[in-house]
């Protein structure tokens, strides 16, 4: 990727900014689940609503990624990023205050849209603030331990913020960071020049709506799935014939670290998951303490990831992964927790770094914006993919093992095909 490099002294303060908004993005995801519980009594919602409290920022967020980055890529990364960092601040103040359950649910498609707008494009400013393969990897190993963390920290944060002061503080205390992100990321990233061009419009509606529709339907409905992957078939057709498409031919050359990105995602999104539910509901745990015991987890993850963006060589992927592997196998056989989190911690970080650098190998910098949406497209639709899949499985142990056999399949991928 090509780019004029800033002065050191430019770049890190911008850096924290970016890495500041990913980790608000990565916290919604998670932040959520420990107060299930607590919004369903407040807000008299059924079960089925429930989910959807959930699915309603995954599903748009996933959709949305990708043309987010595209039009990061048109009409300015810094622009665009901004303008989902202002949807995400308003609509987390909206959940926070919401009286009923279909304006919870709206306000949850917006913030997913937000995220989806500011996920990607934040990416993209990172990448061009640091094009030079050293910077690059010690700012990919930041972007990798906040993500890493934001996963663990929302665990802990909802099962803290919902015992003190119920369930509407975990989307309010979204609001003051987002707003100083906007202005942090105003004052301190500078402005880009759109590429110009136009939004495939077709080809971005077909996408969106292939991927809810295929989302949806493995976790309700299955000729809603089977409706998405004929939308994503008509996508394919598309992308062949427009002369502005969403996800160029040339695009390819990132193909394989995507799709094991997408593998990658629902690992992470599985584990997440899971965890906490195996805590609670078979360790007797409360929430707080749910919460608490995944710090160790929290911590590798973010050494992993630092270290990770600071150390060369084809095996580190590999490496990484097989750590990542043996910790899912030994949680999923014995139910221990400390150590195999150590296991876990170390390889999700690794994995997650290695895999974001290889997804922007050799992309032209005026496709900055749309590799950031691409990789975070595949980790998110992939995670909401493979959690439907594995929410199939009788047993936590099973679904641990299960992301553990996910994990093996990566490896067995990526050996000898990552760069250094």
């Amino acid at each position: 990727m090509h780019g004029t490099a800033l002065p050191r002294t430019a770049t890190w303060a911008p850096l924290a900014a970016l890495a500041t908004a990913q980790f608000l993005v990565v916290l919604s995801t998670s932040i959520v689940n420990v107060a299930l519980p607590q919004i369903r009594t407040g807000l008299a919602m059924s079960p089925a609503g429930l989910t959807w409290v959930i699915n309603a920022y995954v599903l748009v967020f996933g959709a949305i990624l990708l043309p987010g980055g595209r039009l990061g890529d048109v009409y300015g990364l810094r622009r665009v990023f901004l303008i989902g960092a202002t949807l995400f601040a308003l609509s987390s103040l909206a959940a926070a205050l919401a009286t009923g359950p279909a304006i919870l649910i709206a306000a949850r498609v917006v913030q997913g849209l937000g995220a989806a707008l500011l996920a990607p494009t934040a990416l993209a400013l990172v990448l061009r603030l640091f094009p030079d393969a050293k910077g690059r990897g010690t700012a990919l190993g930041v972007w990798g331990a906040v993500s890493g963390a934001g996963g663990a920290a929302g665990v802990l944060l909802s099962g803290l913020l919902t015992s003190l002061y119920g369930w509407r503080a975990v989307f309010a205390v979204l609001v003051p960071f987002a707003l100083a992100v906007i202005a942090a990321t105003w004052r301190l990233v500078p402005a880009d020049t759109p590429r110009g061009g136009a939004l495939d419009l077709p080809g971005a509606t077909t996408l969106v709506a292939g991927l809810i529709a295929l989302t949806y339907g493995l976790t309700s409905l299955w000729p809603a799935a089977l409706a998405g992957l004929a939308l994503l078939a008509v996508f394919v057709v598309i992308q062949r014939r427009s002369p502005h498409p969403l996800l160029p031919a040339r695009m390819a050359v990132v193909a394989r670290p995507n799709l094991l990105m997408a593998l990658l995602g629902a690992v992470w999104l599985g584990l997440f998951y899971f965890l906490p539910l195996y805590q609670q509901r078979d360790l007797g745990y409360t929430p707080l303490e749910a919460g608490l015991s995944q710090l160790p987890l929290a911590l590798m993850i973010t050494i992993a990831s630092w270290a990770a963006g600071r150390i060369r060589g084809r095996a580190v992927l590999p490496v990484g992964l097989l750590l990542l592997a043996a910790g899912l196998a030994w949680l999923g056989l014995t139910g221990a927790l400390i150590a195999p989190s150590l296991l876990i911690g170390a390889g999700l970080g690794v994995a997650f770094v290695r895999l974001t650098a290889w997804a922007s190998a050799g992309v032209p910098a005026e496709d900055s914006g749309l590799a950031g949406g691409l990789v975070n497209a595949t980790r998110q639709v992939g995670g909401a993919v493979g959690l439907s899949a594995l929410a199939l499985l009788p047993t936590y142990g099973g679904a641990f093992l299960a992301c553990a056999a996910l994990t093996l399949l990566i490896t067995i991928v990526s050996i000898g095909k990552a760069p250094s």
